[in-house]
């Protein structure tokens, strides 16, 4: 129960300390938040009078583990918002399939030894490739343009978490016209912001894109509408 627990924690003080860096943090916070409350749940129940089962912890990795692998991989494959929660949630996966399979292994028939095995073998590639996905890929460019969108939304501009820190990691060596996007926002937001020198850099960086004409005007419209917006904010609060 203790490694349960354990387990657990960890996985979930993980997924805090990554979500952190990520575009959009709350899919990682919101599965760590359940994963600790869990580990509280099979912490409190170490001095429980009664011994819980055996078979209980492994039954909540598997369910927990692959509800959140389930989502954390569609937000992978289709939304592209996270990428920390598939691998993780994978972690507690696989690890209460093992638990599970390995409870009693000496009774069971050789078949059925055999055919766990390969089940849990399965699901160990499965997370070999969640974790490579996941953390060695890492985020795409676009997502880290749409998290500067929100930023924007919200009027958080500047700052480690501002748009302009979304934006300046949202560059893709291998897209040119996501690079072009990401330096023509930063050259509009510096602009508004009067930051003569910063404006400068990127519309230079810009140029060796195509210059203006190679960003999608509405791309321009949507962060010049935003940029109002929050130049209005700023006004009337004044």
């Amino acid at each position: 129960m203790l490694f349960w627990a354990g387990l657990f924690g960890l996985v979930s003080v993980a997924l805090f300390w990554y979500a952190r860096h990520q575009p959009f943090p709350e899919h990682g916070n919101l599965a760590a938040s359940l994963f600790l409350f869990t580990a509280f749940i099979l912490f409190i129940a170490l001095s429980s009078p009664r011994p819980t089962s055996p078979s209980v912890p492994p039954t909540l990795a598997i369910i927990l583990g692959g509800w959140f692998t389930i989502i954390g991989g569609y937000h992978m494959g289709r939304t592209q918002r996270d990428v920390i929660v598939a691998p993780f949630a994978g972690i507690l996966l696989v690890s209460g399939l093992f638990g599970l399979v390995t409870n009693g292994w000496t009774e069971q028939t050789s078949t059925e030894q055999i055919g766990n095995f390969v089940i849990a073998s399965i699901f160990v590639l499965l997370e070999i490739y969640l974790l490579f996905r996941g953390l060695v890929v890492g985020i795409q460019g676009i997502t880290w343009s749409k998290s500067g969108l929100r930023q924007l939304d919200r009027g958080l501009i500047h700052g480690p978490r501002g748009a302009t820190a979304h934006f300046e990691r949202s560059w893709d060596m291998e897209d040119p016209a996501m690079s072009a996007m990401a330096h023509a926002a930063l050259a509009l937001i510096h602009r508004s912001s009067e930051n003569k020198e910063q404006y400068e850099i990127h519309l230079k960086r810009l140029d060796r894109f195509g210059g203006w004409d190679a960003v999608d005007p509405s791309w321009i419209e949507a962060i010049n509408s935003r940029l109002n917006i929050v130049e209005n904010l700023h006004f009337s609060e004044e």
